[in-house]
C-alpha cells in the first residue's frame, strides 16, 4: 500500500547533513524548473529515521516575493509526496537517502509542469541509486 504523506522524519533538518550533502562530489540531475542534489549513506536503524529525508528550497534571490516561494514549496512539497514511491522503493536495505531540490526559475509554474519535473527526476535518481547499489 502506498503512503501519500510526507511526516517530519521524512524532511532533512540537521545541519551537518545538508552540509554533507552540498559539500561532497554527490550526484546531481536538472530537469527544468528543478534540480536534484543526493547522496547515499549508510542506514543506522536504532535512529527513528525515514528511508529517504527531503530537502526542498525555492531561494529569495529566484522568487521575490514570500507568497511565491511558499506557494512553490507547496507545489513541490505536494508533487514530492504523491510520487515519492519511485524513489523509495530503488533504495537498498542497508542503505538511505539524502535528497534535495532547489528551484531554478526566475517565476512561477503550475502544478501539472511541476509534477512532470519531480516524476523524471525521481525517476532518474531511482535509476542511478539503484545502479549504484549493483
Amino acid at each position: 500500500m502506498k503512503q501519500f504523506t510526507f511526516p517530519k522524519s521524512e524532511h532533512l533538518c540537521h545541519r551537518s547533513d545538508i552540509e554533507r550533502l552540498f559539500a561532497a562530489q554527490n550526484e546531481s540531475a536538472v530537469v527544468y524548473p528543478l534540480r536534484a542534489v543526493w547522496r547515499v549513506v549508510a542506514f543506522t536503524p536504532e535512529k527513528d529515521e525515514a528511508k529517504v529525508q527531503v530537502l526542498l528550497s525555492v531561494s529569495k534571490r529566484k522568487l521575490r516575493h514570500a507568497v511565491e516561494r511558499n506557494r512553490t514549496k507547496r507545489q513541490l512539497r505536494e508533487a514530492y509526496r504523491l510520487r515519492k514511491d519511485i524513489v523509495i522503493e530503488s533504495v537498498p536495505e542497508d542503505k538511505k537517502l539524502h535528497l534535495a531540490f532547489m528551484w531554478l526559475s526566475d517565476k512561477t509554474e503550475d502544478s501539472a509542469r511541476i509534477h512532470k519535473a519531480m516524476e523524471h527526476l525521481l525517476m532518474k535518481i531511482s535509476k542511478a541509486v539503484y545502479t549504484a547499489s549493483l
